[in-house]
């Protein structure tokens, strides 16, 4: 039988592929599949009480969510936050990688990996960190204040929607600078000197040349730090407060405390929806804005 098994995948190139990837596809299969599939079916279900759920399918749920002000609210909020920290972060991120690709000549590598150092550490302790710095009693509230520049500490930087920014900002910076000096160190510097004896200016040659190059790198980073921000949970738990509360925090609400797990799948699902659609638009905008540039 061993020999017979033997002979089938020696011949046969597809038994080969599958066999390698059988570990990644019973992964995706146990991690990803099986919980959207729960997701998605909680969602149809009704909660009768804290301890019972009626199993009968209906899509009540998902018109509970869009007639709950609330929860449209934290929505749109979370998209609005994550957009934030998406672009915060390009707006940082770019000029670094741009300055180490073009202009660092040695030990490149050693840059990016003092660069992303500190993000080797727990992503809690960053958070945690971040409370100390941005707290009423704080490193930057005191500094102000035994400076003479402010009577009282500034009260919006914590529990509000400006810490919650800065901290995912400041969480996810890493993931971007990779996919950005990757794309940026792949183009051709033959390029940009033809684009300079053209006649071109810095600018022109940054936007005609090197920007439409560095796109696939800039379409990644996007792609990276948006989809996990907008459903970052630990960040506004923490630093959030009352104002910096993002829908995550609702759904693990409805999971928790309020035992609603159909409306919190819900909420769930229509999140993951719209995440999707607007990971679906981006991704087409920017092939047709890299079709145009170049």
């Amino acid at each position: 039988m061993i020999g017979f098994l033997k002979k089938i995948y020696a011949k046969h190139d597809n038994v080969k592929a599958y066999s390698l990837l059988s570990p990644a596809l019973i992964l995706v299969i146990l991690a990803m599949i099986v919980p959207m599939t729960l997701m998605l079916s909680f969602s149809m279900f009704t909660q009768v009480s804290m301890m019972e759920i009626d199993y009968t399918f209906t899509f009540q749920r998902y018109i509970d969510f869009f007639q709950k002000k609330l929860l449209v609210t934290l929505l749109i909020k979370s998209i609005k936050i994550s957009f934030l920290v998406t672009l915060i972060t390009l707006i940082t991120a770019y000029p670094v990688c741009y300055y180490i690709a073009f202009y660092v000549k040695k030990n490149k590598m050693l840059w990016l990996v003092l660069l992303t150092l500190p993000f080797w550490t727990s992503y809690l302790l960053r958070v945690f960190s971040w409370k100390i710095i941005l707290g009423t009693k704080g490193v930057i509230n005191s500094s102000l204040i035994n400076a003479g520049i402010l009577s009282e500490p500034l009260t919006f930087l914590m529990y509000s929607e400006t810490a919650v920014v800065i901290t995912l900002t400041h969480a996810w910076a890493a993931f971007a600078l990779l996919p950005l000096y990757v794309s940026l160190e792949k183009i051709d510097f033959s390029f940009i000197e033809a684009g300079r004896d053209l006649g071109l200016s810095r600018f022109e040659v940054f936007w005609k040349i090197t920007f439409p190059l560095s796109l696939p790198g800039v379409i990644g980073a996007i792609l990276i730090i948006f989809i996990p921000t907008v459903g970052d949970y630990v960040t506004p738990a923490l630093l959030g407060g009352t104002d910096g509360r993002m829908l995550s925090n609702m759904i693990q609400a409805y999971f928790g405390k309020i035992n609603n797990i159909p409306l919190g799948a819900a909420s769930a699902t229509i999140m993951l929806t719209t995440v999707v659609l607007i990971t679906i638009i981006v991704s087409n905008v920017t092939k047709k804005l890299t079709q145009r540039l170049t």
